[in-house]
């Protein structure tokens, strides 16, 4: 685990003692929760990396476990975006009531059913979430809660990924907030294909520059 966390810290998240890195950059402009997708946890290789560039960036993240090691034993769990977007929710407290943490403008970056999560979580706390990017997301399943995230939304989707792009087209039509569908030539779902994962880190970094740094300002 020590490759994860080369510039970030081992924390514990919130009252289930979840466990995360945050990665802290001097100066930073706002801070990024991260919500994986199924089966995935905060070692994931894609969102750290994600996470690694954003620091370079001067925006900080924070990348942790959505479930206890117990309830991930009930696959239900896995997909239940109630849950998941609670969780959220609760990392959001986490990093308010440190100490250690600046107060910056907060972003959510969902990957899979995490963008699902990230979604539901910025509906129901809209005075927190200064941003949200969906990587090969479902946010279709956050349902009826699309219409009321407020934050602007930036969805990414590899263009051979042919199920998700158009589940990502469909709920973009149920978004009241600002939002945009970037698509990575010839990337997969996961986005293997060389420099397909260097596209959207260029893509999530240039959105959450620009609407952190604007809710930072206070604009």
């Amino acid at each position: 685990m020590s490759g994860f966390v080369s510039d970030g810290r081992i924390v514990s998240v919130g009252e289930k003692g979840l466990e995360g890195v945050l990665r802290l950059p001097p100066g930073a402009l706002g801070l990024v929760v991260f919500a994986h997708g199924a089966g995935s946890s905060h070692r994931s290789i894609r969102n750290n990396f994600v996470a690694e560039k954003l620091g370079k960036r001067a925006i900080a993240t924070l990348l942790f476990d959505l479930l206890t090691e117990e309830e991930t034993l009930d696959r239900a769990n896995v997909f239940d975006i109630a849950l998941l977007s609670t969780r959220m929710i609760e990392a959001i407290e986490w990093v308010r009531g440190n100490p250690d943490i600046p107060d910056l403008p907060i972003g959510l970056f969902g990957a899979s059913t995490g963008a699902a999560a990230a979604l539901v979580a910025a509906a129901r706390v809209p005075s927190e979430i200064a941003a949200v990017v969906s990587r090969g997301g479902r946010p279709d399943l956050a349902g009826d809660m699309l219409a009321q995230v407020r934050a602007p939304v930036l969805l990414i989707v590899g263009g051979r990924d042919y199920q998700v792009l158009g589940l990502n087209k469909a709920a973009a039509e149920q978004l009241s907030a600002p939002w945009s569908l970037r698509i990575v030539p010839g990337a997969t779902h996961l986005f293997e294909e060389p420099g397909a994962l260097e596209q959207v880190v260029a893509l999530a970094g240039d959105w959450f520059e620009q609407h952190l740094r604007r809710a930072g300002d206070g604009t």
